[in-house]
């Protein structure tokens, strides 16, 4: 495999996992959550309601990175469930600090104070009902049943390592981004997507990554701080506005002027720890990994998510160990290039359309043909475009079943140099796939040399005239036609 056999990784993984099972607390937040909604629905009072919405976000957010690795479909039926009170609470929530600034900009008596104190006390009042039918159809047994099966299945995935840096790094890439878009266009939509996206990459480092959250975790806490102050701030612009808070020129003057004189202080606040080669976004990426390191995270991220998917683990470690065997063979002696493809090696490729062509057996079907929609699906790694994902993905698809033709329309959608590494990688991985197609390790038993002008491959397990030697003759044939030499596979 990548680092070490398949299962000695999965192993690995698993007693890592039980060591830190305190530390991740899934469980814990899960139950953490009926707690707090039996304090919330005495009243809904500000500091309950926030406390549940942690509790839920935090719920959620571990859902969202062990989902990323773990089929396991009571994930997202945890999210799907956590969302439904988490969004009844939110216009709740909004509406309670709308109030807090209030108090902070003027005093009672202010006319147009008293206009935007009388609607949010109406909205909080419609909302709190709203959020109580909410916890009365929340499904705390259900709730409590998935707090065992997922604590269960967080234990086989660690936290801390190389897989959820990498997954933290795609966050801060995604994040880092929509910055640049605010600062250059400044809208308050854009902004509002950057504090999202500054979310997203704190809590998977909150969740995950203790070490890294211990560090930076005040810094995170007062970047979230000042976008989310910006942001209610611009909220309660445009409810004055919506609702004609204000009687005359003056009084909207007057507001505005102490509204933009808050969010001015914040978001100045902001740009100078996040502009520059000091910035936060600069240390924060100088945490995580880069070069080599993240090319091995990236390829480890990949073979766990595989070992959660792959009904058969030792299969695929086989079928691995001869592709790559055959490849740097066949580059050895010049009849494959291992030349890049925007910035990802070919070796690299064939390594991921491995680790995950047997990925689609999880659904009903012809499993060779949906996996290309299950890398098409994936998170896009660091350094990475959803391009290469759907090149692994179509070269996975072609280890059985119809070779690659121009007939075929995915296939044909790819341009000519995008076809030929198919061809050559999808050959590859199709002659170490007939080989163990019998799963009994014959894969593990392989020479190959050049043999008469032709490439002679001897394997364990391997026997003349029978139905495995007619699947391996017709399996080397897109290997033959592309790289022109003949293949012969004879007995060890």
């Amino acid at each position: 495999m990548v680092h070490g056999s398949a299962s000695t990784v999965y192993n690995s993984y698993f007693h890592m996992a039980e060591e830190t099972k305190q530390e991740r607390g899934l469980e814990y937040w899960m139950e953490r959550v009926i707690q707090e909604a039996d304090k919330a629905r005495r009243g809904f009072e500000a500091d309950p309601v926030h406390d549940l919405r942690v509790a839920i976000r935090r719920c959620r957010s571990m859902g969202d990175g062990f989902r990323m690795l773990d089929p396991n479909p009571t994930w997202q039926k945890m999210r799907k469930a956590g969302k439904a009170v988490f969004s009844a609470l939110g216009e709740l929530r909004d509406v309670q600090v709308q109030m807090e600034w209030l108090d902070k900009l003027s005093q009672p008596g202010d006319p147009v104070h008293n206009k935007l104190m009388a609607y949010f006390q109406h909205r909080e009042a419609e909302l709190k009902q709203a959020a109580s039918i909410a916890l009365a159809n929340f499904d705390t047994a259900q709730w409590l049943q998935w707090a065992k099966e997922l604590g269960e299945a967080a234990a086989r995935i660690p936290i801390g390592g190389d897989i959820f840096q990498v997954i933290a790094l795609e966050r801060w890439n995604d994040a880092r981004e929509l910055h640049r878009v605010a600062m250059r266009n400044r809208s308050k939509v854009a902004l509002h997507q950057v504090r999202i996206g500054i979310k997203k990459f704190r809590y998977i480092v909150e969740n995950f990554l203790p070490a890294l959250h211990e560090a930076w975790i005040r810094d995170m806490k007062d970047i979230q701080d000042l976008l989310g102050e910006i942001h209610d701030l611009d909220v309660l612009t445009e409810t004055a506005l919506r609702i004609r808070a204000y009687d005359d020129l003056a009084q909207r003057t007057r507001w505005r002027s102490a509204i933009t004189a808050e969010r001015s202080k914040r978001l100045d606040k902001y740009r100078s720890k996040m502009i520059g080669r000091e910035s936060l976004w600069m240390i924060w990426r100088s945490g995580l990994p880069s070069g080599e390191a993240l090319r091995k995270a990236i390829l480890k991220k990949f073979e766990l998510w595989s070992s959660l998917r792959d009904p058969d683990r030792l299969h695929t470690e086989a079928v691995l160990e001869l592709s790559l065997q055959l490849f740097d063979f066949y580059v050895a002696e010049r009849l494959l290039k291992a030349a890049e493809i925007q910035g990802v090696t070919q070796r690299d490729l064939l390594t991921v359309a491995v680790l995950g062509h047997e990925a689609g057996r999880l659904k009903s079907g012809s499993h060779h043909k949906k996996v290309v929609k299950i890398f098409d699906q994936l998170d896009v790694p660091p350094g990475w475009q959803p391009f290469h994902l759907h090149l692994a993905g179509m070269i996975a698809r072609y280890h059985r079943g119809a070779p690659p033709n121009e007939g075929q329309k995915k296939y044909a959608g790819l341009r000519k140099a995008a076809r030929g590494v198919v061809d050559r990688l999808a050959g590859v991985i199709r002659l170490a796939d007939s080989i163990e197609r019998q799963r009994d390790l014959a894969a593990r038993e392989v020479n190959i040399a050049r043999n008469n002008g032709n490439i002679l491959i001897t394997a364990a397990g391997v026997h003349d005239r029978t139905r495995q030697a007619e699947r391996i003759a017709a399996a080397r044939h897109l290997l033959e036609s592309t790289c022109g030499v003949p293949i012969l596979v004879r007995p060890a």
